[in-house]
This record gives C-alpha cells, sequence and structure tokens, in this order.
C-alpha cells in the first residue's frame, strides 16, 4: 500500500430510521446496513443517537411532563425492556459482524446500564474497533430538555478517542457538542475526526459540523437517524395519540461531513435512508493544523487547563473477603 493510501480513511453516514422501540430488529436492519458499508469500502461507519431501540419522540407529543400519568408510564417500560444492555450481550452479534468485516462502528443506543440499576437508561454512543472490541461507551454527560424524563446523568467515562488507520477518532451525542470542555477533552487527546451523532434534524448539524471543523481544524461527521410518522409501530403504547400529534416527519436527518477548513464534503441530506460514503485524507488535517491547533501550539496550559474526569461513577462500591 503507498503512503497516499495510508492516509485515506473510507467513511460511511448511515442515516436510517429504527425499527423504532424493538431492539431486536432495529439491530438486525442495522447488521445490513454495516454489511451495505463494508461491501462499499468503509473502514468506518457511523449511525444517529440513541438509533436503538430509538429516540423518545413521545415525549413532547404526549405530555411527557405529566406526572404519574399511566401512558407515560407504559410507553417507559417499553423503552427500558427495549433498551441495550451491553454487559448482557446484546451487542455480541454487532461486535463479530465489524470483525468479520473488519470495520469499524459508532452505534447510538439507549443503554440499559447494568452497573447502574439495570432499571434507567442512558444515552450512550458506542464503539466498536475493527476487531469487533467495544472500546467505549459514552453516556451523554446531560440530556437535552424533555429528554431528562427518560435518560439519565452520564459520565466522563467515554470521553475517549481510538486511532482508526491515520485518523484519531472521538464522538459526542447530539447537543453535548455544543459544550466546549467536553470537546476540548477530545482535542486533548489528538482527536482530528470528531463523530456527532444527532437524532436527526438538519437544523442541529448544518452550522455546528462546520463550526466545529473549523474550531479543531479537523475532520467532522455528523450523523443523524430518521423518523417519519409511518415509523411508529402501532404495538407502541400511546401510537395513535402519538400518530396524531405528529407530523409527516419527526426527525428529517441531515447527515453531512466537513472537512477541516470547514467546507463541505458531503452537504446535508435529508428525508430519506440513505448510505452516503466519503473517503478523507489525513494530510489536510495536518495542512490546517498549521496555523491553528487549539491543543498544541495555539493551546496556553499554564494559563487555563481542563480536568477531566473520566472514572465510571457508581452508586455503590461492595468490598468482600
Amino acid at each position: 500500500m503507498s503512503d497516499d493510501n495510508n492516509e485515506m480513511l473510507t467513511v460511511g453516514l448511515a442515516q436510517i430510521s429504527p425499527v423504532w422501540l424493538n431492539r431486536e430488529a432495529t439491530l438486525h436492519k442495522v447488521a445490513a446496513w454495516i454489511e451495505d458499508a463494508a461491501s462499499q469500502g468503509c473502514e468506518l461507519v457511523v449511525f444517529g443517537e440513541s438509533l436503538v431501540p430509538g429516540y423518545p419522540f413521545w415525549l413532547d407529543l404526549t405530555d411527557g411532563a405529566k406526572f404519574d400519568s399511566p401512558l407515560q408510564k407504559e410507553i417507559f417500560s417499553r423503552y427500558l425492556a427495549q433498551g441495550v444492555n451491553i454487559q448482557g450481550g446484546d451487542l455480541d452479534a454487532t461486535c463479530k459482524l465489524a470483525a468479520e468485516r473488519n470495520i469499524a462502528i459508532y452505534l447510538g443506543v439507549a443503554e440499559r446500564a447494568a452497573d447502574r440499576s439495570g432499571h434507567s437508561l442512558y444515552c450512550s454512543m458506542v464503539y466498536i474497533s475493527s476487531q469487533g472490541v467495544i472500546e467505549s461507551v459514552h453516556r451523554k454527560l446531560m440530556p437535552t430538555y424533555e429528554e431528562r424524563l427518560v435518560w439519565a446523568i452520564g459520565d466522563g467515562h467515554g470521553l475517549r478517542t481510538h486511532r482508526i488507520g491515520a485518523f484519531t477518532a472521538g464522538g459526542l451525542n447530539c447537543w453535548e457538542n455544543w459544550l466546549p470542555l467536553a470537546r476540548s477533552a477530545l482535542y486533548a487527546q489528538g482527536e482530528d475526526l470528531h463523530v456527532a451523532i444527532w437524532p436527526g434534524d438538519s437544523r442541529n448539524t448544518s452550522e455546528i459540523t462546520r463550526f466545529v471543523a473549523l474550531e479543531s481544524r479537523s475532520f467532522v461527521v455528523s450523523v443523524s437517524g430518521l423518523m417519519r410518522h409511518y415509523d411508529i409501530p402501532d404495538d407502541v403504547p400511546g401510537s395513535e395519540a402519538i400518530k396524531d400529534a405528529a407530523g409527516k416527519i419527526l426527525a428529517n436527518g441531515g447527515s453531512c461531513l466537513a472537512d477541516p477548513k470547514g467546507d463541505w464534503v458531503l452537504a446535508p441530506d435529508t428525508d430519506r435512508e440513505c448510505l452516503r460514503v466519503a473517503t478523507i485524507d489525513h494530510r489536510l488535517v495536518r495542512q490546517e493544523r498549521q496555523n491553528l491547533d487549539v491543543a498544541g501550539h495555539y493551546s496556553r496550559p499554564d494559563v487555563t487547563r481542563l480536568t477531566v474526569n473520566r472514572k465510571r461513577q457508581i452508586t455503590a462500591e461492595f468490598l468482600d473477603d
């Protein structure tokens, strides 16, 4: 392989809808899109926020904040039951596929965390290496607005980067991409491929994707989910009320890719499921870092510096004989 080829990375942006609130069926769908990405030469494929088993769209459509509501309890119970138990092996088949197809994966899940009682959900971004190993699980630091009704607050354990070819990749969930210190924690680890995952709306991705690219002088991949009126299954509790309150499009996608100059490699794409593929060149990162490297030559750690707590937070520590 030539030196030029060693600088290149082929990335797939999988903008798809879930089989909403159905973990197993959504993971089967994810597997098909992983296969497609691998067949097109992708070395990394990225999926949207909380894609498995789906984003909690019902909250702002069915009075989600109503206290002690039987409907809200019933929907949450379904959501919790369909959450992803990583320690229980729910992603084992996905990991096996990653190894078989030699492809790395960023996947958004609603994690049913066994280390935090097993009855709370976290909006988690899972990185699976091309060897099929889960190398990080980043639990969203602060769920946004009504999301706090169903997702617990995460921690810094997953603020980690991963080597993929010539690139160092890291990522954040949705609006935490707006958090300067969270981004800085990744920049400090050499991140030059930033992965941002979203539930799906071009109004979120169209500006911040290029902003983060310019700030960090990195490639930035924003991948969104998609959700349409007809993606709401009839067997979901309150499905009729959700459909009645929803428009035709609940999440329109907007997946895109910007280069370190803030220019579009792939402009936002909306209203359809698609796998968008692009090959990026690490040399462009190095060229743009010549005049700005926010964690390197343009930083002043003697004046300002960041402390990051990456300890996984637990509620009890058991000391047995």
